[in-house]
């Protein structure tokens, strides 16, 4: 299994444009043997117990049976279609891969 978790900053008004990439994109994970374990949207700072850095505006966390799987994701055709919404709402994003221990 891998597992990406991503903290995502968006630019500001831009929250229905990423919500409507995010409507496109999510959809497509179970086709690549991926599951959206979690959909996080912190309201704000007193949700976190320690924050020293910026506060994300979601964080996501979903995993994919393999990193190929992972990768056929990513140059998923419908997806890549709709990076014109992604690249217009968010400012960045970090992207953290992982594995089970």
């Amino acid at each position: 299994m891998l597992y990406i978790t991503q903290l995502i900053y968006l630019k500001p008004g831009q929250e229905a444009i990423f919500d409507e990439f995010e409507a496109i994109a999510l959809p497509g994970i179970p086709r690549y043997n991926g599951r959206l374990l979690f959909r996080l949207r912190p309201g704000n700072t007193a949700d976190f117990i320690e924050l020293h850095m910026e506060q994300p505006y979601e964080i996501h966390l979903v995993e994919f049976d393999s990193e190929l799987d992972f990768k056929g994701y990513m140059q998923d055709e419908t997806r890549k279609q709709f990076l014109h919404l992604k690249e217009q709402s968010i400012q960045s994003a970090v992207l953290i891969k992982g594995e089970k221990l």
